[in-house]
Parts: structure tokens; sequence; C-alpha cells
């Protein structure tokens, strides 16, 4: 089989396509046959050897989801397994730490429970795309955050792929999503998909990315001020603003690292009984399947429904993996990019 392995961190180049031998499922095992990988900021931020406690020392395998076709079993697995589509659960990737175990190859091996049935709705291309941006905003706004009707939640990043997850979770669980994006032609583009679920769209940079007074065009959006913002960015004169913006007991949840560290005035905390506070899926998987297996089931039970549904923004060949990192480093994409071996 295909398999992308990284020797020694770096830039896109260090991204080798090598051929290894096919793996066989052992007892209670089930191999399945990718048909997508999601890319995440992750696999590029362990890349270049700057999120150690995914990818440990080289040489590793990056990837973090995946999903696809079960095409063999092992003893003791239900022949009937062999042809499902199937997501494999959040767990299930092993290049946590170090090692060999990260999605961005042909042929996976995973426990069989490991493996989650998945609806019709969920097409080919997104069975493995699904858990990054759905579980990250589901975790953090409804197992933590406990959102309710009424609150108004603003998503910055707007068109990222968690971001607009988040705003079809908010939108199902009543509340109103407010997207902010720091370009006016991505607004342009967000108003053009029907799996953008924000009740408003707010621009926070003019077009010579200089940041705008923005609460004053989110102000007359949310009068009390926001209950949630879930942010990526989350640094500088861009958080001063968010902490500015937060209604009473209001909190600013941070799951990304993509701002520069910068001074940020947090004094307006005090007076509103506000809070910011981090999250990462992780989490939420370290909670045990208890806590993140409802949760997935939630998921998928909204794209059977209809109320979750992503946008694909562009597919790329497991041998075109360098070219799919460098275009996510542009960042000029709306929602998933995805590799299919």
């Amino acid at each position: 089989m295909k398999q992308v392995i990284v020797e020694s961190f770096g830039g896109a180049d260090r991204l080798e396509l090598h051929d290894t031998p096919d793996p066989q499922p052992g007892p209670g095992q089930v191999r399945v046959r990718l048909t997508s990988i999601g890319l995440n900021h992750a696999d590029l931020m362990a890349r270049e050897g700057r999120y150690k406690i995914a990818s440990g020392d080289p040489p590793f395998t990056p990837g973090i989801e995946g999903g696809g076709v079960i095409d063999a079993v092992g003893q003791g697995v239900s022949g009937d397994r062999v042809g499902q589509r199937v997501i494999l659960t959040p767990d299930a990737p092993r290049n946590a730490a170090g090692g060999l175990g990260g999605t961005y190859r042909e042929l996976y091996l995973c426990a069989d429970d490991q493996a989650l049935p998945a609806p019709d709705a969920v097409p080919d291309d997104q069975l493995g795309a699904l858990w990054l941006p759905y579980l990250t905003a589901y975790g953090c706004l409804v197992w933590k955050q406990q959102i309710k009707p009424g609150d108004v939640v603003a998503l910055p990043a707007a068109s990222s792929s968690v971001a607009l997850a988040a705003a079809q979770i908010v939108k199902h669980h009543g509340g109103v999503a407010i997207g902010l994006t720091t370009s006016p032609d991505k607004v342009e583009r967000l108003n053009q998909l029907d799996t953008a679920a924000y009740d408003h769209l707010v621009v926070t940079h003019d077009a010579d990315r200089n940041m705008k007074p923005w609460h004053r065009d989110l102000r007359p959006l949310a009068p009390n001020g926001v209950d949630v913002f879930f942010d990526p960015v989350a640094a500088g004169a861009y958080l001063s603003t968010e902490i500015k913006c937060l209604a009473q007991h209001g909190c600013v949840w941070v799951y990304g690292l993509l701002g520069a560290a910068d001074t940020v005035d947090v004094t307006p905390l005090i007076r509103k009984h506000a809070a910011i506070r981090g999250w990462a899926l992780s989490e939420l998987v370290a909670a045990g399947p208890d806590a993140w297996l409802p949760a997935c089931r939630r998921i998928l039970d909204g794209f059977a429904e209809g109320w979750c549904r992503q946008h694909v923004d562009a597919v790329y060949p497991l041998a075109d993996v360098r070219r799919a990192h460098e275009e996510m480093h542009r960042g000029r994409h709306v929602g998933k990019l995805v590799l299919t071996p």
C-alpha cells in the first residue's frame, strides 16, 4: 500500500510517499480501505515539529481522521462487516506520541469497535473528514458549554470547517450563529453555500488586513453581548475586542493557535463575570467512550436527518499530499480539504 512518512520535521517536501506491506487484520481487528482522510492544521503543525503531542519524534505518519470501506476482518469479527462503509472513531488513529499509526495511507487496521457504521447521507469523500470539525464544535459547545436556545455564539474563522460545523450545531440547538471573517471575498462565498448556517456575517479586517473596529458591527446583532466566542485565533487586539463584546457571564473558548502572541486587555472580564477557557477535542476523547460515543452518534444522526451537511472545498489524491498541505497553509479554502488514497 501507499503510506506517507515524515522522516524529519520541516516543510511540505518532508511528506514522502512510501510503498509499505499491506497490513493483515489480527484477532478482533478490521482493515479499512480508506476512501477519505481529512486534512487539519494539526497535521501541518505536526509535520513542522510544532505539535509533538500528535507526532512525537520522526519518523511518523500524519493523519488523525479517516474513513472508508472494510475490506478484510480478523478472527472473531463477523464476515458481514466486509463491504461496510465506516468512520474511524476519534480514538482510533495511533500516531499520538509518535509512530506510524496516522491515517495518511491506503489501508488502516483498527479494532472492530473503532469502525462505526456510516449513514448513507455521508458521501465517500467525507467518511474520514467529520470528527475534527464536528466533534471539536459539539464537544465544546454542547458537552462543555451546554448552549441553550437564544444563546448568541460568535464564530471567528467563519470559512473554516470547524466554524461551519459549529454554526449548524448552534442553529440546531436554537442559538444565534454569527460568523466572523477577515475577508470580504469569503463573505460572498459563504453566502453562496447552503451549508453555511450563519444568521449574520461580520468582516473584521479591511482590504489591507488591518483590523477594523468590528465591535461596532457586532453590537446591533447582539445588543446584550455575545454569550460564547468559539475561536481558533484568540490573540492580541482581536481577543481584547472579543472580551469587550462578551455578555454577562459570557465565555471565550479558545480551540486553536492561529493568532500571534500579543498583549490582551482582560479587565472587562471582572465586571462581566466572564471567562476565557481552552478547549481541545482530546478532552472529549480522554473522557472515554461514554462521553465521545454518544456525541459521534448524535453527529451521524445529524447527517442522516439533514441538519449536518459538510462542504468539501477540494479533494486531493494521496500522491498530491504536498500540494494539499501547501493549499491548506495558504488558507484560501472554504470548508474542508480531503485526501483520497
